[in-house]
């Protein structure tokens, strides 16, 4: 992801929506990306700083939601599985929020995926139990 100049970045700022200037600017997103990298053994904070940096290029519209893993993993150098966690995490607690604004913006649809994508369906026969009778030795007899 190129690094844009700061009067571009400013002019794509001016222009989105203000739902989307509150969360660029948010102090629970930082702190979700805190929590978000901490959980995830991210501590180095240059390495916190570009997450959060590619984090305002989606809110920004230069960025669209669903390429954040694949960036995390090539130009800021996370393992492919801590990627894709730190991805799905940031689509629940930072993009789901302004999910709204953010489709307006890209044009395309935000699914959360909480959900599986697929429910194997398991088709067996079940045979009824057959009942065992056999003398209850645990009750009393009624007087």
């Amino acid at each position: 992801m190129p690094d844009y100049p700061k009067d571009q970045l400013w002019e794509l700022y001016e222009n989105l929506p203000k739902e989307l200037q509150e969360a660029i600017w948010a102090e629970k997103n930082a702190d979700f990306i805190s929590d978000i990298c901490s959980r995830n053994g991210i501590n180095e904070d240059k390495v916190i700083s570009e997450i959060a940096k590619n984090i305002t290029y989606i809110l920004l519209g230069l960025l669209p939601p669903n390429e954040l893993a694949q960036v995390l993993e090539k130009e800021v150098k996370i393992e492919k599985k801590q990627a894709k966690q730190i991805a799905l995490e940031i689509n629940r607690f930072i993009l789901l929020p302004v999910k709204d604004s953010l489709e307006a913006l890209y044009k395309i649809e935000i699914k959360p995926r909480l959900e599986p994508e697929s429910i194997p369906q398991i088709e067996a026969e079940v045979e009824p139990q057959k009942k065992i009778k056999k003398k209850d030795r645990y009750r009393e007899p009624a007087e």
